[in-house]
């Protein structure tokens, strides 16, 4: 199916990538679960040129077709895993590389800078990239890539692509984006400079808690090439069938969006006149240059929201123990609503010392708004406020 070039996002979370197949008419993609395929001849393959399900797969290129388009990219591969995707990125470097990171990432993220790049003699530098001037001041001769989240987790920290782009750019270094947090829905890093973008399609693009994957898209024809090489040959691939859910969970992307950032604003909203509420951080609620830059950047501030709950550490667990619709659970961007303590859980990883500095700290709460009544969300949430006093 040859879409307009002036297709909107919602159109192509339904359609890019996919065409009928061309045997039965199915309109959605078939789940192709052979490991090897024919070819006529050594080396000669088949329509499609593929020869073993490791290296492609009709299944996966359908969802790497319509990822590529949500970012308007031209080239996407799909991962086992968020965590293999960016693992995929940080490979394409060697040792002796610097790498410029956000110092509020995901804690998996920062584990694998920490404790497995590390080893390998890639160093990381930790940075509030808040302030684009501080990013080009801390470049140094071997630094090599700048890897960035925005929003970031779990702070909710949006930083300014555009400009730290263009930083990355003068020097001649790629900058990886993951977009996560925001989805294509609400913000596409390539049209802002970035060189990378980089998806957990566990979370926002599935949107189903069942299934666990990841992306890198990308219009670089040279990195998107070693980072296929790295694919093949590291192999973590996902699986046809979590390919077909990713697919099924993107055709539903965009209203399921609008509805996460509904309800989140609104949450958010309360939860800034809570009496036990000390902080909420969400992109929605910024003020000044950081909300011009939100409004800016992003089309909606998302359906994440951390908030500072008032009291000790135990008051927070009795907080998280009482809640009945936000389940107390890692990860996020369900249909469901999640509530979780990242000191704790997501960045049980990241040093207490860091953690602290950071702000994350014991009574810090992270809530993935889903798509339940509102209502029925603040009663639970007045629920756990009631338990943890």
């Amino acid at each position: 199916m040859r879409l307009p070039s002036s297709a909107s996002v919602d159109t192509l979370c339904i359609h890019a990538g996919q065409e009928p197949d061309p045997i039965s008419g199915a309109v959605m993609t078939p789940i192709v679960l052979a490991t090897t395929f024919a070819q006529d001849g050594p080396g000669n393959l088949a329509q499609g040129g593929y020869d073993y399900s490791r290296a492609g797969n009709p299944t996966r290129s359908a969802l790497e077709g319509c990822l590529a388009a949500l970012e308007g990219g031209r080239h996407a591969s799909a991962f086992g895993s968020g965590c293999a995707a960016t693992t995929a990125v940080l490979l394409t470097l060697k040792s002796g590389d610097h790498v410029l990171v956000g110092d509020d990432v995901y804690g998996g993220t920062f584990r694998i800078f920490d404790r497995v790049l590390a080893q390998f003699g890639i160093t990381a530098t930790f940075m509030d990239m808040g302030d684009p001037t501080r990013v080009a001041a801390a470049m140094r001769a071997e630094t090599r890539l700048v890897w960035m989240e925005t929003p970031s987790n779990p702070l909710l920290k949006v930083s300014d692509i555009a400009a730290i782009a263009g930083v990355a750019r003068a020097r001649g270094v790629p900058l990886a984006v993951d977009n996560t947090f925001a989805t294509p829905v609400l913000q596409r890093p390539l049209s802002l400079g970035a060189t990378l973008v980089v998806h957990s399609t566990t979370k926002y693009l599935n949107g189903h808690s069942d299934v666990v994957g990841g992306a890198v898209i990308t219009d670089d024809d040279a990195l998107a090439e070693r980072v296929r090489f790295i694919q093949k040959a590291v192999g973590g691939v996902p699986s046809p069938f979590d390919c077909y859910l990713v697919l099924r969970g993107l055709k539903t992307l965009a209203v399921r969006m609008k509805r996460h950032v509904e309800s989140a604003r609104a949450l958010a909203a309360w939860l800034e006149r809570h009496a036990r509420v000390a902080q909420v951080r969400y992109p929605g609620l910024a003020r000044g240059a950081e909300r011009a830059l939100a409004e800016r950047q992003m089309n909606g501030p998302g359906g994440m929201i951390s908030f500072e709950l008032k009291g000790s550490l135990e008051q927070a667990r009795d907080f998280l123990r009482a809640l009945r619709i936000f389940a107390c659970a890692e990860s996020l961007g369900g249909v469901e609503s999640l509530a979780e303590h990242p000191a704790i859980m997501t960045h049980a990883s990241v040093p207490e010392g860091t953690r602290r500095a950071l702000g994350i700290g014991d009574g810090l709460i992270r809530l993935s708004v889903g798509l339940e009544d509102i209502g029925d969300l603040i009663s639970d949430l007045e629920r756990g406020f009631a338990a943890s006093t």
